[in-house]
């Protein structure tokens, strides 16, 4: 079978539990980037075995500059007509591989895809039940018609040139499923890099946010996707959204009044 015209590209640090099922998922990608920012584990040793075992891995070492920074870089080494965005703990199972060469395939207004992706929850071996609603993210895009949005902190995203499509056949599948206090950490880095971004683009916390976001977010996730299908799993997981939300909310005011504090100290009346 020859190679599909895909760039996979992958930023990452310390994931050798996850980043091998990545790889392997890979195999019918002409190219596969691995940005590594300082792995310490075996993450290097599993991909150079990957690369040994054939497959075509152009392994780069690279300080961490931030994540949309580090995601434009790997975007910019790859070489295919399409390039795939994939986190070290995410895999295509076998009906999104399948699907692929007819999503490669489109008319050219087309500029990307978004692809399904679910979460597997700490404590489960599947993905949800079929009945929850995926998330539909933009990873399989373009090459030479996307970027990263540099100034983003966190949450970043591809910007296209053309058309978006959704794909609706197989999953991405998020397999990292992290204990609370091994979640909790993640979500409070997250939160903070979200509010230095707001604050960074001269936006003003809200009152409204900080006491409805949180609970909207619950909602958004436990209730619209479905996710109470998955029974405590699923609430810890929306909850955990919703903590995150709530977060972000509090920090920008917090950090917002720190700077208006900041600035009258500095030109004393």
């Amino acid at each position: 079978m020859l190679a599909l015209p895909v760039t996979a590209t992958i930023i990452c640090k310390n994931e050798e539990d996850c980043i091998g099922a990545c790889l392997a998922s890979l195999a019918d990608c002409a190219e596969i980037v691995v940005v590594d920012s300082g792995s310490n584990d075996r993450t290097l040793a599993i991909v150079e075995d990957f690369a040994a075992r054939g497959f075509p891995v152009n392994l780069i070492r690279r300080d961490w500059p931030g994540y949309a920074r580090q995601k434009q870089f790997a975007l910019e080494q790859a070489r295919q007509d399409w390039v795939l965005s994939i986190d070290a703990d995410e895999w295509l199972d076998a009906d999104l591989r399948a699907d692929l060469p007819r999503l490669l395939e489109a008319p050219p207004e087309v500029g990307g895809w978004r692809l399904p992706r679910v979460l597997t929850l700490y404590g489960e071996t599947e993905p949800p039940p079929p009945a929850v609603k995926p998330d539909h993210i933009l990873r399989l895009v373009r090459g030479g018609r996307a970027r990263f949005d540099e100034s983003v902190l966190v949450h970043e995203g591809l910007v296209v040139e053309g058309e978006i499509r959704d794909a609706q056949n197989g999953l991405l599948r998020h397999e990292r499923g992290l204990r609370l206090d091994a979640q909790l950490p993640k979500e409070i880095l997250y939160a903070r890099l979200k509010a230095e971004q707001r604050i960074a683009a001269g936006k003003k916390p809200s009152v409204l946010k900080l006491v409805f976001n949180p609970p909207m977010y619950f909602f958004r996730i436990f209730v619209l996707r479905r996710v109470y299908l998955c029974g405590a799993p699923g609430f810890i997981h929306a909850l955990t959204g919703a903590i995150y939300s709530f977060i972000a909310e509090a920090l920008h005011f917090q950090m917002a009044r720190e700077k208006k504090k900041n600035s009258k100290k500095a030109f004393p009346v």
